[in-house]
């Protein structure tokens, strides 16, 4: 299981803007940062969906949380 504080800092990193949200733009960016620049907007958006809880194509970081807490 992952450190709620540690998990918000790595949110912070990808969330650009600090609205709350990590869109695929700021998902792909923050990949790229990390060293993986393959990460394209359409596999950062798939990945996002496939942690979306609400549906709409963002990630909150209950969702991210949630994410990070899988089995």
């Amino acid at each position: 299981m992952a450190d709620i504080e540690s998990a918000r800092t790595v949110f912070e990193k990808f969330d650009a803007n600090g609205d709350g949200l990590i869109t695929a733009g700021e998902y792909k960016s923050a990949m790229a940062q990390l060293g993986d620049p393959f990460v394209t907007e359409t596999v950062a958006q798939a990945i996002i969906n496939s942690h979306d809880a609400n549906g709409d194509g963002l990630l909150t970081f209950d969702e991210f949380w949630a994410a990070q807490n899988k089995g």
